[in-house]
């Protein structure tokens, strides 16, 4: 039977585990990934969520935003200036970070102690994830955050093998630039240390470069947590609507849980739970399942987005790959068998879900909004319409208008909604509102007149998008968005 035993509280490596080279099969795993999702970025449309960083990119690039730090952004931005409107390469950020995904997830089982089979099993782990085939090839911050929470793993985990302390500065560096792009990283920093400090290795807390890596991290995200502290803190505020769009979004806090694991895939599933329990068991890495344990109940709790912990799939893959090598080695193989046919299904399963994933990415309703406002918009008259303030009831209408605006010949949008209401509100010279919503709205108060101008979608439909004229401004835009901008979406 083979045994495991602490990491010794020193800085002698531990041996007995790592030693393996990285199986070739990982690479042709990621790279076949990488292609599929290339691939997919040809097709037509955009997530919105994509499309909300393209806008942001393009017009209101800043440190932060309600809640979007600013990486993903800025990634969109400049594909746009390099060539604007080609998809493909405002996605290939993306499409990188999901296969480099798949080789960190490979690697973390190297430093495991696993073989190449043990590898290249957790690499079908990572690549087949449900989540990762959904949005693997959209910009979004949530596309780009595995890949580096990965990365903080595998530095972990290397960490605890060669005890190679230049391996905790880079931790911190990874860790800044994790938290320009989605801030649910420094939760996981926090907990880890608060896992170190109860589970071991202690002496990690002990190590001067630790400190240097946390002063690093800070100092790389201090510009964006500022931007925050500037603007009241949005990003807390965002705690509540996120749990309370969780409710129709997911079937609540159980369909978070359920969604939660279902989310790594078939094969990610298995693994991963085997992994978990495989981490509990080992003394040098019970801190990362306890961490893992405690995010979890974390976000289930308070109603979080169920890919939050997208990040550690591969861990736990990697965790459980090795348990089972360790099996076979000991001559306990019942079981063996069963992998490979779990990978087929895995990679079945995968490939309809990137079917749907890109199917859901359908132009045709932002291209119904932004044609649909452009059409009114020029049908103003010219005095009006020059004294005219497009505005979105969500921040989705106003994404839409601001991404086409350029082939249309619209003004940039507005909304109280989200990030947009944390943009700068409209010119004051600007008296007068085109409304894109069900209704009026809340700027119905602020206005002498409204009246419905169109209708984009079914007019027997009383939740159909209307567009709505308002004239006669009565109070200054900057009291308007004081008082109206609100983060949740209805």
């Amino acid at each position: 039977m083979v045994t495991e035993t602490s990491a010794p509280e020193s800085p002698r490596p531990v041996a007995g585990w790592g030693v393996a080279p990285l199986a070739r099969s990982v690479g042709a795993v990621a790279g076949v990934v990488g292609l599929v999702h290339l691939v997919l970025s040809f097709a037509d449309g955009r997530w919105f969520d994509e499309m909300l960083m393209l806008a942001i990119g393009r017009h209101h690039l800043d440190w932060g935003s309600a809640d979007q730090p600013p990486v993903a952004p800025l990634l969109a931005a400049a594909a746009d200036s390099l060539a604007p409107d080609q998809q493909w390469l405002m996605r290939l950020p993306a499409v990188l970070a999901t296969a480099g995904a798949v080789l960190l997830a490979g690697l973390i089982a190297r430093e495991l102690g696993g073989d190449g089979r043990a590898q290249t099993l957790t690499a079908l782990a990572q690549a087949t994830g449900i989540w990762a085939a959904f949005y693997g090839h959209w910009l979004t911050s949530y596309a780009l955050e595995p890949v580096e929470w990965l990365a903080l793993a595998w530095l972990v985990v290397r960490w605890v093998r060669v005890r190679d302390d230049r391996l905790l500065v880079a931790l911190g560096l990874v860790t800044g630039v994790a938290a320009q792009t989605k801030f649910q990283v420094l939760l996981l920093g926090a907990v880890l240390v608060v896992a170190v400090a109860v589970c071991g290795p202690r002496a990690l807390l002990r190590r001067p470069a630790l400190w240097v890596g946390v002063l690093l991290a800070a100092v790389i995200a201090a510009p964006t947590l500022v931007w925050q502290a500037l603007h009241g803190w949005p990003q807390l505020a965002m705690g509540p609507v996120v749990a309370g769009e969780a409710e129709y979004l997911y079937g609540g806090r159980p369909g978070v849980a359920v969604q939660m694991v279902v989310g790594a895939g078939l094969l990610g599933a298995v693994l991963g739970s085997y992994g978990l329990v495989r981490l509990l068991r080992r003394p040098d890495l019970r801190f990362l399942g306890v961490t893992t344990v405690a995010l979890g109940v974390f976000f289930v709790a308070t109603g979080g987005r169920p890919y939050y912990l997208a990040g550690l799939y591969g861990l736990l893959a990697a965790a459980g790959a090795v348990g089972l090598q360790r099996r076979r080695e000991a001559g306990r193989t019942r079981w063996r068998w069963v992998a490979w046919p779990a990978s087929v299904l895995s990679v079945a399963l995968a490939a309809v879900v990137l079917h749907l994933g890109a199917g859901s990415a359908s132009p045709e309703v932002p291209e119904r909004v932004a044609d649909g406002t452009a059409a009114a918009y020029a049908a103003l008259p010219a005095g009006l319409r020059d004294r005219t303030a497009i505005v979105g009831e969500s921040y989705i209408y106003a994404t839409y208008v601001d991404v086409y605006s350029a082939r249309l010949g619209t003004p940039g949008a507005h909304s109280l909604n989200r990030s947009y209401g944390y943009f700068a509100p409209p010119s004051e010279e600007l008296d007068a509102a085109l409304w894109i919503g069900t209704g009026p709205g809340p700027l119905r108060g602020s206005f002498a007149a409204a009246r419905q101008v169109a209708t984009l979608g079914d007019a027997r439909d009383p939740d159909s998008t209307q567009l709505w004229l308002l004239t006669g401004r009565q109070e200054p835009w900057s009291a308007i968005w004081d008082r109206e901008r609100h983060l949740d979406v209805s």
